[in-house]
């Protein structure tokens, strides 16, 4: 069950198509395991039609974002009783072949990359697979913009709590962190970065002028 999820902005940013390619493929396999955010996105996509078709007749207050996500937070949801089962047909569409098959290159440590930045041009962020052993550690970081990520295989943790698969999660310069990959599978991840990371370990942190 998905207990980390995008927040409203983000939400609505999406349903409006504002989101570039890569941050918009990390809401898509979100949400194809969250009926909680399924539904605000369909409350959205509901409110931003009826937008359209009233835009000539009314004007658009100032408060009509503070109302949508009145709104959409007052929404009833429900989780299933069963887990759904994993899809990952728009990932799969885009690498053509399955995680753990793919042409990992060793990093650091515990930690493998694969970067897929091309699959996406004319695109700015950096777009980064990244697997971490099971029980194996991540260097501790902090990092130069805003990443998001999300899990698509196994789980890890950190100072913020447990993040399963399909959890949802933004970090920014403020944020500092060590993951650790919990349960008995690697954990796999997607992340969209718009600046490298920056280890912060005594010496880790010299490795820093080379990552790019």
């Amino acid at each position: 069950m998905t207990r980390h999820h995008p927040d409203s902005l983000t939400l609505m940013e999406y349903s409006a198509g504002n989101l570039s390619e890569p941050h918009a493929l990390c809401i898509r396999l979100h949400l194809d395991q969250c009926p909680h955010c399924r539904s605000r996105v369909d409350t959205l996509d509901s409110l931003g039609a009826v937008m359209m078709e009233e835009q000539p007749r009314v004007s658009v207050s100032e408060s009509i974002f503070d109302d949508i996500l009145s709104r959409i937070d007052s929404e009833p949801t429900s989780e299933p009783a069963q887990p759904a089962a994993p899809r990952m047909s728009a990932l799969q569409k885009l690498l053509g072949e399955d995680l753990n098959e793919l042409p990992w290159k060793r990093q650091l440590g515990d930690v493998s990359v694969l970067d897929i930045s091309e699959k996406f041009p004319g695109q700015s962020e950096q777009v980064v697979l990244q697997k971490l052993v099971a029980g194996g550690k991540a260097p501790a970081h902090t990092h130069r913009g805003n990443e998001t990520t999300i899990v698509l295989q196994g789980a890890f943790a950190d100072q913020n709590g447990v993040f399963n698969q399909w959890d949802f999660v933004v970090l920014n310069e403020q944020d500092e962190h060590k993951p650790v990959a919990v349960g008995c599978e690697d954990c796999i991840t997607l992340s969209v970065l718009s600046a490298p990371v920056k280890l912060t370990g005594t010496f880790t942190r010299l490795l820093n002028p080379f990552i790019r």
